[in-house]
């Protein structure tokens, strides 16, 4: 916004940017509130509450093409809706981290871990075969080719555990402890995988010639490999920070000051060529696991930002994705669906044989794949990126993740109570 002072009317401001500026203010904070009302009408009648705030992006006009003069611009771009993405997704995964209790999955670490990595490794590989045996996606003139392939298996090999539990809400505290701690330490570990081996798959997909396979592998290697040493590093030293300030800081400014820190933390670690998203979940889960630190206070202070920066991934995910691209894309979303569920029972069975899980909590535990944030992001990520198929990811992210929404979300209560695991309350 520019000021000027003209003689005798004091002080102007440029009207131009101003009432822009408001006009947006306006009409998002209009969005992000009525997101807020229908994530709470969700819980009440119990839906999933991503699930209506997608709907409302997607009912929102915002042409992302560009508009002839004198006609409506675009509420949001892609560019900015990637913007607004990488930074949604660090704070979803920094309160993740910071609301995982190590003590309590220590005792479900080893098959977690196995799901986490083996799994969602046969996961993507699999689901990258059936795209190759495909040949094709509706909308996109492209020849499939191995980073496609490679993307679309990533995209799809990451489980969202916070829109699982909060369908599990109605069974609080009836399910057995180990399988809750499983399904959330799961997707606690998986999402660094899927992140990845979506990096790896937009690296070959960016057309350098100079690029070769082993040469993406050690720089993703290498990448993570930092993001987590100073990401533990940074969580160390910014728990010596907020406990010496934590008896005479209110909770705002804890809140503020953890913020702060993250910021530096993430931006740091991405500046010098390592994963920031791991990074902020590495620091959140050393933060939370202090004894040093309010785990409470801090999580108080959190779960506002992380509330809000998963109604606006998935709000951003509706404003950037035209619904025809959605119905055109349907046909191909549901065999991806179909086979994405065929694989995840495969899966479990194979990695959790002998794990000591019954059938019954086997049944539940390949249920409660639900895919959610991650994949928004890596698919906004994709459009607002060089690769030539990037356009039409948002469309088949949302397709699938709709449809778990639809099928597994509403299904996994009365599926946990047939299995007779949610103990009578």
């Amino acid at each position: 916004m520019r000021l000027r002072l003209e003689p005798g009317l004091g002080l102007l401001v440029d009207r131009t940017m101003s009432t822009t500026l408001a006009l947006l203010l306006a009409i998002f904070g209009a969005l992000l509130l009525t997101a807020g009302f229908l994530d709470d009408i969700a819980a009440r009648i119990r839906v999933p509450g991503i699930l209506l705030v997608l709907l409302l992006g997607l009912l929102t006009d915002n042409p992302l093409h560009p508009a002839p003069a004198g006609q409506a611009t675009a509420l949001l771009s892609l560019e900015q809706a990637d913007q607004i993405g990488q930074v949604a997704l660090v704070l979803v995964l920094f309160f993740g981290g910071l609301t995982t209790n190590w003590h309590q999955m220590r005792s479900v670490l080893v098959p977690a871990g196995r799901l986490a990595t083996l799994g969602s490794g046969l996961t993507a590989l699999l689901m990258m075969a059936l795209v190759l045996l495909l040949g094709r996606i509706p909308g996109v003139d492209v020849t499939v080719t191995l980073p496609l392939a490679l993307f679309v298996g990533a995209m799809l090999c990451s489980t969202d555990a916070s829109a699982v539990m909060a369908l599990l809400r109605p069974l609080k505290g009836r399910l057995p402890d180990q399988l809750v701690h499983l399904i959330e330490c799961e997707s606690a570990f998986n999402d660094p995988v899927a992140v990845m081996l979506s990096g790896i798959a937009l690296a070959m997909a960016s057309g350098s010639e100079a690029v070769s396979a082993p040469s993406l592998v050690i720089e993703v290697t290498r990448q993570f490999l930092l993001g987590g040493l100073i990401g533990f590093l940074g969580g160390t030293l910014a728990r010596q920070l907020l406990s010496s300030r934590s008896n005479r800081s209110s909770t705002s400014q804890l809140a503020v000051m953890s913020l702060a820190v993250l910021a530096v933390l993430v931006g740091g670690t991405q500046l010098i060529g390592g994963s920031g998203i791991l990074a902020a979940y590495v620091a959140g889960l050393v933060l939370g696991n202090s004894p040093e630190c309010d785990r409470a206070v801090l999580e108080e202070s959190h779960a506002g930002f992380a509330k809000m920066a998963e109604l606006l991934l998935f709000l951003c995910m509706g404003l950037v994705v035209d619904p025809e691209q959605v119905v055109a894309a349907a046909g191909w979303a549901l065999l991806l669906f179909a086979a994405l569920q065929l694989v995840r029972w495969l899966m479990v069975e194979t990695v959790l044989w002998r794990a000591g899980y019954g059938r019954a909590e086997r049944s539940l535990i390949t249920l409660a794949g639900l895919r959610g944030a991650v994949p928004i992001a890596m698919a906004i990520q994709a459009a607002a990126g060089r690769a030539p198929w990037g356009d039409a990811m948002p469309a088949v992210a949302l397709a699938v993740v709709l449809l778990g929404l639809l099928v597994q979300g509403f299904a996994l209560v009365p599926a946990a109570r047939r299995l007779g695991l949610a103990s009578p309350g």
